[in-house]
């Protein structure tokens, strides 16, 4: 007679309700693993040193993220912070470098909505997120290095000590000797000195096509030059980027670097 209460009883039972609303409570898996990775592994991805050597530097803080110096073993950041090994900022994928020979009309930009972009050409090359260092114009053609090396970028956004590249230009008429005495010794544009490596006519070829070495990073200085001494601009193409070479890169393909072109690049 006295099974019911104690069926009651035991529905009530204040430990099976705590439990119950214990249960309830427990919140729902939401994170995303793939968004968190150790600090040493992150470290390690980037090419910097081995995961064993990570745990010393971040130990003895060399390391910070987000800005502030991170000591705690096995801490984990995500892909989007700014993680910082002495004081350079670094990523956890490899570091690529991907060369492509550009055909024309397509735009130097990693924007969208720009119609045909170079990233449309190398989409292929790599999962990396690469871009381009410097600028084509749309109907130039030639050498453009791609990659996600900051280290690279800066080598090369560096007017003075930046890396070389060699274009050939062909102009609407002869270029002067004078003229191109003027382009050698340093062309004043609007007050301001522009100097270029070197400039010569091309062996072999009228005098209309010059062969021009600058370290900036653009092709407008090369427009700027030739519309000031009154020569339009009818072809721009750049054959070269310090060692690199178009050699069997066919317009419109690209290639990954080499170990040893890159290492030789960074020396540059």
């Amino acid at each position: 007679m006295s099974k019911p209460n104690q069926d009651r009883a035991n529905k009530n039972h204040p430990r099976r309700e705590s439990n119950a609303r214990f249960k309830k409570k427990q919140p729902k898996k939401t994170s995303t693993p793939s968004d968190d990775i150790r600090l040493n592994k992150y470290i390690a991805n980037s090419g910097i040193c081995s995961r064993r050597e990570a745990d010393e530097n971040i130990a003895i803080g060399l390391v910070t993220v987000n800005g502030k110096v991170v000591t705690e073993m096995g801490f984990k950041v995500k892909r989007t912070d700014d993680v910082r090994f002495d004081g350079r900022r670094i990523t956890p994928e490899p570091m690529v470098y991907v060369l492509l020979n550009k055909p024309k009309g397509f735009a130097t930009t990693t924007a969208e909505g720009k119609g045909r972009t170079v990233m449309d050409l190398v989409a292929n090359a790599t999962n990396a997120k690469i871009k381009p260092i410097g600028r084509l114009g749309r109907n130039s053609t030639g050498l453009l290095l791609f990659t996600n090396d900051d280290k690279v970028m800066q080598k090369f956004t560096n007017s003075k000590n930046g890396v070389v590249r060699l274009f050939q230009v062909d102009l609407d008429k002869n270029l002067k000797f004078e003229d191109l005495k003027s382009v050698q010794e340093g062309l004043k544009v609007d007050g301001k000195l522009i100097e270029v490596e070197e400039i010569s006519y091309i062996t072999g070829e009228s005098k209309n096509k010059v062969g021009i070495k600058i370290k900036n990073t653009g092709n407008s200085i090369l427009r700027t030059i030739f519309e000031n001494l009154k020569y339009d601009i009818i072809k721009i193409d750049c054959v070269g980027i310090g060692h690199l070479t178009k050699k069997d890169l066919p317009r419109g393909h690209w290639k990954h670097l080499t170990k040893q072109e890159v290492n030789t690049l960074k020396m540059l």
